[in-house]
């Protein structure tokens, strides 16, 4: 897979290194034409240029690339580059890198950004996931805002655990993708029952995720042990003793 990567700094050089390494097709864009030499990026293709200019993009020959990623420190460099690999060359995937947070907003499909790496926030989300247990923590936002992968760990008191996950009448527009259970990944199926400690990941639309934090949450177990009616046979020990239902006892032991 041919990735395009523009920035070669700490970022840009760390995202190449790792796909080199899973044997990509890798070209570099940076105006500073001394990274190259202090990169130690063995194998990758360079281009020392403005990736701004279209002519730089042209020279890259960007049509041919799978992915292009803006990993600049600059946000109106990566929308710039998000917008021309779009628009201009039809790249199929684009990855942007926000900077500032407040610039967030603007990293979607207006700007041909096919997924944006708001770092800070992704920081925040992984501190979240660690500590919190019971709430619904948001990692990564997926396709221009529409989706996103959310994390939830099932506390030991949890009303889901015992359940399978067929058992669970999940919100629609959410999908349970993966269970990490003792450091180990499941693959989900219908038969699998869900235990406390278990990390659950969903694959959910943004409008979706307070419905599933909502089935998951403790007030949902508390609606559930209030849903049973005043005439059920748990409010009333004595019902057997009525008329009507003492009879068929009577008939098994007469028989």
């Amino acid at each position: 897979m041919k990735v395009v990567i523009v920035g070669a700094g700490s970022v840009g050089s760390s995202i190449a290194r790792e796909l080199l390494a899973h044997k990509h097709e890798i070209l570099l864009i940076d105006l500073k034409p001394e990274v190259i030499g202090r990169s130690g990026l063995r194998g990758a293709h360079w281009l020392v240029g403005d990736a701004c200019e279209l002519s730089t993009l042209q020279d890259a020959k960007l049509e041919d690339a799978e992915v292009v990623v803006s990993a600049t420190g600059d946000d109106k460099v990566n929308l710039v580059v998000s917008l021309l690999a779009k628009t201009e060359f039809g790249v199929g995937r684009t990855v942007g890198r926000v900077n500032n947070p407040k610039n967030d907003w603007m990293f979607n499909d207006s700007w041909g950004v096919d997924v944006a790496v708001n770092t800070p926030q992704l920081m925040t989300a992984l501190v979240e996931e660690a500590v919190e247990i019971g709430d619904l923590v948001r990692l990564l936002t997926l396709q221009t805002g529409v989706s996103s992968l959310v994390e939830f760990t099932v506390p030991h008191d949890s009303h889901v655990i015992g359940l399978t996950v067929g058992g669970i009448d999940w919100p629609e527009d959410s999908t349970l993708v993966a269970i990490l259970r003792d450091q180990a990944p499941i693959t989900p199926s219908r038969d699998d029952v869900i235990d406390g400690g278990d990390e659950l990941f969903f694959v959910t639309t943004i409008a979706a995720e307070d419905g599933l934090r909502a089935l998951l949450s403790p007030e949902q177990q508390q609606d559930t042990e209030s849903s049973r009616t005043p005439g059920s046979d748990d409010e009333h020990p004595d019902a057997a003793e009525q008329p009507g239902q003492q009879a068929p006892e009577d008939d098994g032991f007469d028989g």
